[in-house]
């Protein structure tokens, strides 16, 4: 089990002996008890707290083996009066890691400890670290806090070691969370059997980052406060002349998921943003998921999204933004935010996806061609092209409204170009005079209307989007020319296709 070590400052140890000494000496020569003879001070307020070193103790493990790795931080009383730390405990989830010893006593929680004015202590940590354990008992990523209550007020430091033998970005021996990637043009490819795992921001510049067939990445997630600013981490970012290709296969699919344990929970870490002007960047067979928000993509960039699962998403599954993408075979589902976002115009194309926006009043799909810099578009909204076609597609969820379109220049014309064939999708409100009432007419053709309790799906209690034996999403397609298999790798129907990313299987 890690350990935590106090000492004292040895200079400081000796100068107390020394101190004490004297003391007793002027007492004996006086005949007065000792105990009358030093009255030491202590600092009640609440400001007056300790001068930590540090504000995170990283670990330098090499997980190959069991091992135990020794750290330690100094901690100050710059005061003129002795301060009296009340508790010292180690908060967290993961706390069962770390031990406390303080002075030679151990516990759970250590309680006052003294530190004379302009004295010092030091804190050992030991970490044990078995990375044969399961990520069940030991997760990728180990983190508490020590915990320092003193005169009411409370200070910490954070632990961080290592729990898994794996590919640590950065390395944990570089206290930076923000990671560049670059390799002048070049390609580097993740081909490590052992899993990645991203703690902080990893940005992407000058260099194609391929992630070939079961590459396995884990993210962790938090709030950053970096020179970059406050933001959620765990974010991979793409710079103008960054690329990332994702080459998974139906048996080896990529994975990128948070590194928490808990199966099924809303997004963690920040998601992969595709910077403005970068790409093209392919996503194949790859399953994502536990992002703020899964992949976004800014202006100007390009991507193409195929075979692929985007789920348990805290904000949208896919967001473009003045973008180029195509997107195919994909399932969208448990996307607490719309499922795809398409905003301030772009070009896109949308084949064969499902989207299951269930359990939130988030559209499964939003289009729009406009962007405010304000909320209420008091300086007014700028306006860009948006071309986008969506076919064969399932657009389902909780909300009376599953298909949500803003046309910003209506009156102007020519700048909301939707193309929509044959999909299945839920609309209402939609359909008022003042939003798009012709949407059957003139823009979803040969498009179906979802009721709910329809038969559609296998069990979206287990998260199986295939369609039921009695699904209405059967034979509802069009032939496209270019897709002629589903998520599963399974032939479409030459003649009369399903909707949605799964083909029926007899």
């Amino acid at each position: 089990m890690p350990m935590i070590y106090f000492f004292w400052n040895k200079n400081s140890l000796i100068r107390r002996v020394l101190h004490v000494a004297v003391g007793v000496s002027i007492c004996i020569l006086a005949l007065i008890p000792a105990t009358s003879c030093y009255n030491e001070k202590f600092t009640t307020d609440s400001t007056d707290t300790l001068a930590i070193t540090i504000d995170t103790l990283t670990f330098d493990t090499v997980l190959t083996e069991v091992s135990t790795v020794t750290r330690y931080f100094k901690v100050f009383n710059p005061h003129d009066a002795s301060l009296r730390i009340s508790e010292i405990k180690i908060t967290g989830s993961q706390a069962s890691f770390f031990t406390l010893n303080v002075d030679g006593y151990t516990g759970e929680s250590i309680k006052d400890i003294e530190i004379r004015p302009d004295d010092s202590i030091y804190v050992f940590v030991d970490a044990v670290i078995d990375p044969d354990q399961p990520v069940s008992i030991s997760p990728f990523i180990l983190e508490a806090e020590v915990e320092f209550l003193t005169n009411g007020s409370t200070q910490s430091v954070t632990l961080i070691a290592w729990g898994q033998n794996a590919n640590y970005i950065p390395g944990p021996d570089q206290p930076n969370r923000i990671s560049l990637l670059t390799c002048d043009f070049g390609e580097v490819t993740w081909d490590d059997p052992r899993p990645y795992v991203l703690y902080g921001t990893l940005l992407i510049d000058s260099c194609n980052l391929i992630l070939p067939p079961g590459t396995r990445l884990y993210v962790h997630g938090g709030i950053a406060n970096n020179q970059i600013g406050i933001y959620n981490e765990g974010l991979i970012y793409t710079l103008p002349d960054g690329k990332l290709t994702v080459n998974g296969t139906l048996d080896k699919p990529v994975i990128i998921h948070d590194d928490r344990i808990e199966p099924d929970h809303e997004g963690v870490w920040a998601g992969i943003r595709i910077g403005p002007e970068s790409g093209p960047h392919r996503f194949s067979y790859m399953h994502l998921s536990n992002a703020i928000a899964g992949i976004t993509a800014d202006s100007a960039s390009s991507v193409e999204i195929d075979h692929s699962i985007v789920s348990f998403t805290s904000g949208p599954g896919f967001f473009g933004r003045h973008a180029q993408a195509n997107i195919s075979n994909t399932l969208f589902y448990e996307n607490n935010g719309q499922s795809v976002a398409l905003t301030f115009g772009g070009q896109y194309d949308l084949a064969y996806c499902t989207m299951a926006s269930f359990g939130n009043d988030a559209e499964a799909l939003f289009m729009n061609n406009y962007y405010c810099s304000d909320p209420l578009c008091s300086e007014g909204a700028l306006v860009n092209n948006l071309e986008a076609s969506v076919r064969n597609c399932i657009l389902v969820g909780s909300s009376t409204d599953e298909v949500w379109m803003i046309d910003a220049a209506s009156q102007q014309g020519g700048f909301f170009n939707v193309s929509m064939q044959d999909n299945m999708v839920v609309v209402d409100e939609l359909l008022d005079e003042d939003n798009f009432p012709e949407f059957f007419e003139t823009i979803c053709s040969g498009c179906f209307e979802y009721a709910f309790g329809d038969t559609l799906f296998v069990d979206m209690a287990k998260n199986d989007y295939h369609l039921d034996t009695m699904s209405i999403a059967i034979m509802k397609g069009k032939p496209i020319s270019t897709i002629a298999d589903d998520l599963d790798n399974k032939p479409r129907d030459p003649v009369a296709p399903d909707l949605g990313c799964y083909e029926f299987q007899e």
